[in-house]
Protein backbone atom coordinates (compact mmCIF):
# COMPACT_ATOMS: atom_id res chain seq x y z
CA UNK A 1 0.00 0.00 0.00
CA UNK A 2 1.42 3.40 -0.93
CA UNK A 3 1.72 6.16 1.64
CA UNK A 4 -1.11 8.08 0.01
CA UNK A 5 -3.42 5.08 -0.13
CA UNK A 6 -2.45 4.49 3.50
CA UNK A 7 -3.55 8.02 4.35
CA UNK A 8 -6.88 7.39 2.64
CA UNK A 9 -7.38 4.15 4.52
CA UNK A 10 -6.35 5.83 7.78
CA UNK A 11 -8.86 8.58 7.17
CA UNK A 12 -11.64 6.08 6.56
CA UNK A 13 -10.76 4.26 9.76
CA UNK A 14 -10.60 7.45 11.77
CA UNK A 15 -13.90 8.88 10.59
CA UNK A 16 -15.39 5.43 11.15
CA UNK A 17 -19.03 6.04 12.06
CA UNK A 18 -18.87 9.80 11.54
CA UNK A 19 -21.85 9.76 9.21
CA UNK A 20 -23.85 6.96 10.77
CA UNK A 21 -27.40 8.05 11.36
CA UNK A 22 -28.73 7.90 14.90
CA UNK A 23 -30.57 4.60 15.39
CA UNK A 24 -34.30 4.72 15.98
CA UNK A 25 -35.51 4.77 19.60
CA UNK A 26 -35.72 1.48 21.44
CA UNK A 27 -39.00 -0.28 20.86
CA UNK A 28 -38.75 -3.09 23.40
CA UNK A 29 -39.07 -3.17 27.19
CA UNK A 30 -36.05 -2.36 29.34
CA UNK A 31 -33.86 -5.33 30.10
CA UNK A 32 -33.55 -6.62 26.53
CA UNK A 33 -30.19 -8.40 26.09
CA UNK A 34 -28.24 -10.36 23.52
CA UNK A 35 -28.82 -14.11 23.77
CA UNK A 36 -25.08 -14.68 23.51
CA UNK A 37 -22.09 -12.43 22.84
CA UNK A 38 -18.39 -13.07 22.23
CA UNK A 39 -15.92 -10.22 22.88
CA UNK A 40 -12.29 -10.41 21.75
CA UNK A 41 -9.46 -7.86 21.44
CA UNK A 42 -9.26 -6.69 17.83
CA UNK A 43 -6.11 -7.29 15.83
CA UNK A 44 -4.38 -4.21 14.34
CA UNK A 45 -5.51 -3.29 10.80
CA UNK A 46 -3.67 -5.41 8.25
CA UNK A 47 -2.54 -3.54 5.08
CA UNK A 48 -2.92 -6.73 3.03
CA UNK A 49 -6.49 -7.15 4.28
CA UNK A 50 -7.21 -3.51 3.39
CA UNK A 51 -5.97 -4.04 -0.15
CA UNK A 52 -8.00 -7.24 -0.44
CA UNK A 53 -11.19 -5.49 0.68
CA UNK A 54 -11.42 -7.47 3.92
CA UNK A 55 -11.25 -4.67 6.45
CA UNK A 56 -13.31 -5.60 9.53
CA UNK A 57 -14.45 -2.26 10.96
CA UNK A 58 -17.78 -0.96 12.20
CA UNK A 59 -21.07 -2.69 12.90
CA UNK A 60 -23.10 -4.94 10.63
CA UNK A 61 -26.53 -6.28 11.58
CA UNK A 62 -27.78 -9.24 9.52
CA UNK A 63 -31.10 -10.55 10.81
CA UNK A 64 -30.32 -11.81 14.35
CA UNK A 65 -26.54 -11.58 13.92
CA UNK A 66 -24.64 -8.50 15.13
CA UNK A 67 -21.02 -8.31 13.96
CA UNK A 68 -18.88 -5.47 15.38
CA UNK A 69 -15.27 -4.99 14.31
CA UNK A 70 -12.40 -2.84 15.58
CA UNK A 71 -14.46 -0.53 17.83
CA UNK A 72 -13.23 0.96 21.09
CA UNK A 73 -15.24 1.17 24.27
CA UNK A 74 -15.73 4.83 23.50
CA UNK A 75 -17.13 3.96 20.04
CA UNK A 76 -19.47 1.42 21.61
CA UNK A 77 -20.71 4.05 24.06
CA UNK A 78 -21.73 6.39 21.24
CA UNK A 79 -23.71 3.57 19.61
CA UNK A 80 -25.24 2.38 22.88
CA UNK A 81 -26.37 5.80 24.09
CA UNK A 82 -26.96 7.42 20.66
CA UNK A 83 -24.79 10.44 21.42
CA UNK A 84 -21.84 12.25 19.84
CA UNK A 85 -18.28 11.41 20.75
CA UNK A 86 -17.83 14.56 22.81
CA UNK A 87 -20.84 13.65 24.97
CA UNK A 88 -19.03 10.71 26.56
CA UNK A 89 -16.99 11.75 29.61
CA UNK A 90 -14.65 9.09 30.92
CA UNK A 91 -11.06 7.86 31.20
CA UNK A 92 -8.71 8.54 28.33
CA UNK A 93 -7.97 4.84 27.73
CA UNK A 94 -11.53 4.26 26.48
CA UNK A 95 -10.42 4.98 22.93
CA UNK A 96 -7.23 2.91 22.98
CA UNK A 97 -8.15 -0.79 23.10
CA UNK A 98 -10.42 -2.01 20.31
CA UNK A 99 -12.67 -5.05 20.27
CA UNK A 100 -14.43 -7.46 17.93
CA UNK A 101 -17.90 -8.51 19.08
CA UNK A 102 -20.15 -11.21 17.66
CA UNK A 103 -23.61 -11.39 19.20
CA UNK A 104 -27.01 -12.95 18.59
CA UNK A 105 -30.22 -11.03 19.19
CA UNK A 106 -33.25 -12.70 20.80
CA UNK A 107 -36.26 -13.62 18.72
CA UNK A 108 -38.36 -10.59 17.83
CA UNK A 109 -35.56 -8.07 18.34
CA UNK A 110 -34.58 -5.74 15.50
CA UNK A 111 -31.67 -3.49 14.57
CA UNK A 112 -33.42 -0.66 16.43
CA UNK A 113 -32.95 -2.60 19.68
CA UNK A 114 -29.17 -2.95 19.33
CA UNK A 115 -28.32 0.23 21.33
CA UNK A 116 -30.29 -1.00 24.34
CA UNK A 117 -28.63 -4.41 24.15
CA UNK A 118 -25.19 -2.80 23.84
CA UNK A 119 -25.87 -0.89 27.06
CA UNK A 120 -26.73 -4.16 28.78
CA UNK A 121 -23.61 -5.82 27.35
CA UNK A 122 -21.34 -3.02 28.57
CA UNK A 123 -22.88 -3.21 32.03
CA UNK A 124 -22.57 -7.00 32.24
CA UNK A 125 -19.17 -7.58 30.68
CA UNK A 126 -17.30 -4.31 31.37
CA UNK A 127 -19.14 -3.45 34.64
CA UNK A 128 -20.22 -0.07 33.28
CA UNK A 129 -21.97 2.34 35.62
CA UNK A 130 -22.77 5.92 34.64
CA UNK A 131 -24.91 8.94 35.27
CA UNK A 132 -26.22 11.72 33.07
CA UNK A 133 -25.21 15.35 33.49
CA UNK A 134 -25.27 18.67 31.68
CA UNK A 135 -22.26 20.94 31.68
CA UNK A 136 -21.36 24.16 29.90
CA UNK A 137 -18.47 23.46 27.54
CA UNK A 138 -16.39 25.37 24.98
CA UNK A 139 -17.53 24.49 21.45
CA UNK A 140 -17.37 25.82 17.92
CA UNK A 141 -20.76 26.88 16.64
CA UNK A 142 -21.15 26.27 12.90
CA UNK A 143 -23.17 29.29 11.77
CA UNK A 144 -24.12 31.08 8.56
CA UNK A 145 -21.93 34.07 7.68
CA UNK A 146 -23.26 37.60 7.36
CA UNK A 147 -23.72 37.29 3.58
CA UNK A 148 -25.73 34.07 3.75
CA UNK A 149 -24.94 30.49 2.74
CA UNK A 150 -23.26 29.64 -0.56
CA UNK A 151 -24.04 25.95 -0.64
CA UNK A 152 -25.02 23.76 -3.57
CA UNK A 153 -27.89 21.34 -3.05
CA UNK A 154 -26.96 17.66 -3.15
CA UNK A 155 -27.68 15.94 -6.48
CA UNK A 156 -30.17 13.04 -6.68
CA UNK A 157 -28.88 9.75 -5.35
CA UNK A 158 -27.07 7.64 -7.91
CA UNK A 159 -28.83 4.39 -8.83
CA UNK A 160 -27.59 1.24 -7.15
CA UNK A 161 -25.26 -0.86 -9.30
CA UNK A 162 -26.65 -4.12 -10.73
CA UNK A 163 -26.72 -6.97 -8.24
CA UNK A 164 -24.14 -8.90 -10.24
CA UNK A 165 -21.78 -5.92 -10.65
CA UNK A 166 -18.24 -6.54 -9.45
CA UNK A 167 -16.31 -4.01 -7.41
CA UNK A 168 -13.15 -2.60 -9.02
CA UNK A 169 -9.88 -4.25 -8.07
CA UNK A 170 -8.52 -2.91 -4.79
CA UNK A 171 -11.96 -2.01 -3.36
CA UNK A 172 -12.23 -1.99 0.43
CA UNK A 173 -15.63 -2.52 2.06
CA UNK A 174 -16.37 -1.18 5.55
CA UNK A 175 -19.64 -1.48 7.46
CA UNK A 176 -20.34 1.68 9.44
CA UNK A 177 -23.44 0.49 11.25
CA UNK A 178 -26.10 1.53 8.78
CA UNK A 179 -24.65 0.94 5.33
CA UNK A 180 -21.66 -0.56 3.61
CA UNK A 181 -19.06 1.97 2.54
CA UNK A 182 -16.85 1.09 -0.41
CA UNK A 183 -13.53 2.79 -1.01
CA UNK A 184 -11.99 2.25 -4.43
CA UNK A 185 -8.94 3.61 -6.26
CA UNK A 186 -9.68 6.73 -8.29
CA UNK A 187 -9.28 4.81 -11.53
CA UNK A 188 -6.97 7.31 -13.18
CA UNK A 189 -3.74 6.05 -11.65
CA UNK A 190 -3.68 8.82 -9.04
CA UNK A 191 -3.56 8.37 -5.28
CA UNK A 192 -7.18 9.40 -4.95
CA UNK A 193 -10.10 7.28 -3.86
CA UNK A 194 -13.88 7.21 -4.11
CA UNK A 195 -16.21 6.25 -1.24
CA UNK A 196 -19.88 5.50 -1.86
CA UNK A 197 -22.63 5.11 0.71
CA UNK A 198 -26.37 5.76 0.80
CA UNK A 199 -25.97 8.22 3.67
CA UNK A 200 -23.42 10.61 2.17
CA UNK A 201 -23.57 9.80 -1.53
CA UNK A 202 -20.23 9.84 -3.31
CA UNK A 203 -17.15 11.06 -1.46
CA UNK A 204 -13.98 11.75 -3.44
CA UNK A 205 -10.54 12.04 -1.86
CA UNK A 206 -7.38 13.22 -3.58
CA UNK A 207 -3.88 14.14 -2.43
CA UNK A 208 -1.86 17.04 -3.84
CA UNK A 209 1.10 19.00 -2.45
CA UNK A 210 0.72 17.43 0.97
CA UNK A 211 -2.99 18.28 1.25
CA UNK A 212 -6.03 16.03 1.09
CA UNK A 213 -9.05 17.37 -0.79
CA UNK A 214 -12.26 15.75 0.43
CA UNK A 215 -15.54 16.22 -1.50
CA UNK A 216 -18.91 14.96 -0.24
CA UNK A 217 -21.83 14.92 -2.66
CA UNK A 218 -24.48 14.75 0.09
CA UNK A 219 -24.25 15.87 3.71
CA UNK A 220 -26.58 17.54 6.17
CA UNK A 221 -25.15 20.38 8.23
CA UNK A 222 -25.33 18.11 11.29
CA UNK A 223 -23.21 15.51 9.49
CA UNK A 224 -20.83 18.23 8.30
CA UNK A 225 -20.44 19.54 11.87
CA UNK A 226 -19.80 16.00 13.12
CA UNK A 227 -17.06 15.55 10.55
CA UNK A 228 -15.47 18.89 11.40
CA UNK A 229 -15.37 17.85 15.05
CA UNK A 230 -12.94 15.09 14.12
CA UNK A 231 -10.31 17.64 13.10
CA UNK A 232 -10.86 20.41 15.63
CA UNK A 233 -9.72 20.95 19.21
CA UNK A 234 -13.32 21.51 20.35
CA UNK A 235 -16.66 19.94 19.35
CA UNK A 236 -18.48 21.55 16.42
CA UNK A 237 -22.22 22.08 16.89
CA UNK A 238 -24.53 22.78 13.95
CA UNK A 239 -26.35 26.07 14.56
CA UNK A 240 -26.96 26.98 10.90
CA UNK A 241 -30.67 26.01 10.96
CA UNK A 242 -30.15 24.72 7.39
CA UNK A 243 -32.20 21.55 6.90
CA UNK A 244 -31.20 20.26 3.45
CA UNK A 245 -28.44 18.04 2.11
CA UNK A 246 -25.57 19.81 0.40
CA UNK A 247 -22.35 19.33 -1.53
CA UNK A 248 -19.42 20.20 0.74
CA UNK A 249 -15.65 19.85 0.62
CA UNK A 250 -12.60 20.25 2.85
CA UNK A 251 -8.91 20.82 2.26
CA UNK A 252 -6.98 19.04 5.00
CA UNK A 253 -3.31 19.31 5.82
CA UNK A 254 -1.26 16.32 6.91
CA UNK A 255 -1.19 17.86 10.39
CA UNK A 256 -5.00 17.89 10.38
CA UNK A 257 -5.08 14.23 9.34
CA UNK A 258 -2.47 13.10 11.85
CA UNK A 259 -4.09 14.99 14.71
CA UNK A 260 -7.45 13.44 13.85
CA UNK A 261 -5.95 9.97 13.55
CA UNK A 262 -4.12 10.18 16.87
CA UNK A 263 -7.34 11.13 18.63
CA UNK A 264 -9.02 8.13 17.02
CA UNK A 265 -6.21 5.73 17.96
CA UNK A 266 -5.16 5.26 14.32
CA UNK A 267 -1.62 5.69 13.00
CA UNK A 268 -1.28 7.50 9.68
CA UNK A 269 2.01 6.68 7.97
CA UNK A 270 4.60 9.37 8.33
CA UNK A 271 3.15 10.72 11.58
CA UNK A 272 3.78 10.10 15.21
CA UNK A 273 2.68 6.83 16.70
CA UNK A 274 -0.94 6.48 17.59
CA UNK A 275 -1.93 6.83 21.17
CA UNK A 276 -5.05 6.64 23.26
CA UNK A 277 -7.67 9.19 22.49
CA UNK A 278 -11.34 9.78 21.84
CA UNK A 279 -11.78 7.55 18.78
CA UNK A 280 -15.37 8.36 19.28
CA UNK A 281 -13.93 8.73 22.70
CA UNK A 282 -14.18 10.50 26.00
CA UNK A 283 -16.08 13.73 25.90
CA UNK A 284 -15.22 17.22 27.00
CA UNK A 285 -15.65 16.39 30.64
CA UNK A 286 -13.10 13.56 30.60
CA UNK A 287 -9.33 13.41 30.32
CA UNK A 288 -9.49 12.58 26.62
CA UNK A 289 -12.08 15.22 25.80
CA UNK A 290 -11.98 18.34 23.70
CA UNK A 291 -10.53 20.50 26.44
CA UNK A 292 -7.58 18.12 26.68
CA UNK A 293 -6.60 18.29 23.00
CA UNK A 294 -2.86 18.85 23.05
CA UNK A 295 -2.51 19.90 19.43
CA UNK A 296 -5.37 22.16 18.33
CA UNK A 297 -5.60 21.92 14.57
CA UNK A 298 -7.91 22.95 11.78
CA UNK A 299 -6.45 26.28 10.66
CA UNK A 300 -7.04 25.24 7.04
CA UNK A 301 -10.63 24.29 7.89
CA UNK A 302 -11.52 27.79 9.12
CA UNK A 303 -10.51 29.10 5.72
CA UNK A 304 -12.13 26.32 3.70
CA UNK A 305 -15.64 26.65 5.10
CA UNK A 306 -15.77 30.37 4.33
CA UNK A 307 -16.32 29.46 0.67
CA UNK A 308 -19.70 28.05 1.71
CA UNK A 309 -20.76 31.24 3.48
CA UNK A 310 -20.25 29.53 6.83
CA UNK A 311 -18.05 30.23 9.82
CA UNK A 312 -16.95 28.68 13.11
CA UNK A 313 -17.51 30.79 16.19
CA UNK A 314 -16.20 29.97 19.67
CA UNK A 315 -18.98 29.74 22.25
CA UNK A 316 -19.89 28.06 25.51
CA UNK A 317 -22.98 25.89 25.39
CA UNK A 318 -24.58 23.36 27.74
CA UNK A 319 -23.72 19.82 26.62
CA UNK A 320 -25.64 16.73 27.73
CA UNK A 321 -23.11 14.17 28.97
CA UNK A 322 -22.91 10.48 29.73
CA UNK A 323 -20.47 10.47 32.67
CA UNK A 324 -18.71 7.16 33.28
CA UNK A 325 -18.59 6.29 36.98
CA UNK A 326 -16.94 2.88 36.58
CA UNK A 327 -15.66 0.84 33.64
CA UNK A 328 -13.32 -2.14 33.40
CA UNK A 329 -10.60 -2.18 30.72
CA UNK A 330 -11.16 -5.82 29.88
CA UNK A 331 -14.42 -7.79 29.66
CA UNK A 332 -15.34 -10.76 31.75
CA UNK A 333 -14.72 -14.06 29.97
CA UNK A 334 -17.00 -15.24 27.16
Amino acid sequence: MTLKRGVAAGLLLAVGTAFSQTPAPESKPAGLQFEVASIKPAAPPNPAAMQAGKLHVGMNVDQARVDIGFLSLADLMTLAFKVKQYQISGPDWMGAQRFDILAKMPEGATKDDVPQMLQALLAERFKLTFHRDSKEQPVYALIVGKNGPKLKDAPPDEPDPPADAKDPKGTMTVNTGNAAVRITPAGDGSAGAVIKSKETGTTRMSMSNGMMHLELSKASMTQFADMLSRFMDKPVVDMTELKGNYQVSLDLSMDDLRSMARKAGVNIPGGAGAGPGPGGGPGPGGPGGADAASEPSGASIFQTIQQFGLKLESRKLPVELIVIDHLEKTPTEN
